[in-house]
């Protein structure tokens, strides 16, 4: 009987142990947008535009057919923080109307470490080695010339 619970006991602490060594993958959901592509987007634009420069919107809802939203999501492992990017489009018949960038996009990459050590910044060459600094003045515009 002794055994018997010794056995259940250390099942219970290795079980306890391990279950913190379960892998947590990336979870990641929705269009994921950079600042280079939201800054393409004007308006005017027509809906296929839109769609080839972003991809398909993330919530496309029937009751509100003007109106695209490029929803991003992302939760690291096990990290409580969570990234997110919300960019909505709306249009006027086939066209861009306007538009809105409610959260901002992180640049996608893992996250910086934070005991990370800086360098030191290049030491200054003396004030003697340094060059001395020329400016020239621009040229003035040329008029133009022409046959009349």
């Amino acid at each position: 009987m002794a055994t018997h619970r010794t056995l259940v006991l250390a099942l219970l602490a290795a079980t306890t142990l391990l279950g913190a060594c379960v892998y947590r993958p990336d979870i990641q959901q929705g269009n994921l947008l950079t600042i280079k592509d939201i800054d393409q987007v004007t308006v005017g634009m027509t809906r296929s535009q839109v769609r080839f420069l972003l991809g398909t919107p993330m919530v496309s809802d029937p009751f509100a057919p003007h109106r695209w939203d490029y929803v991003y999501r992302l939760q690291r492992g096990r990290d409580p923080r969570v990234s997110s990017a919300h960019f909505v489009v709306f249009f006027e018949g086939d066209a861009v109307s306007s538009f809105e960038l409610r959260d901002h996009p992180e640049p996608p990459g893992l996250p910086q470490k934070k005991n990370r050590k800086q360098k030191a910044p290049a030491a200054e060459p003396p004030a003697d080695a340094k060059a001395p600094a020329t400016a020239t003045a621009p040229e003035p515009p040329q008029p133009p010339t022409g046959a009349g």
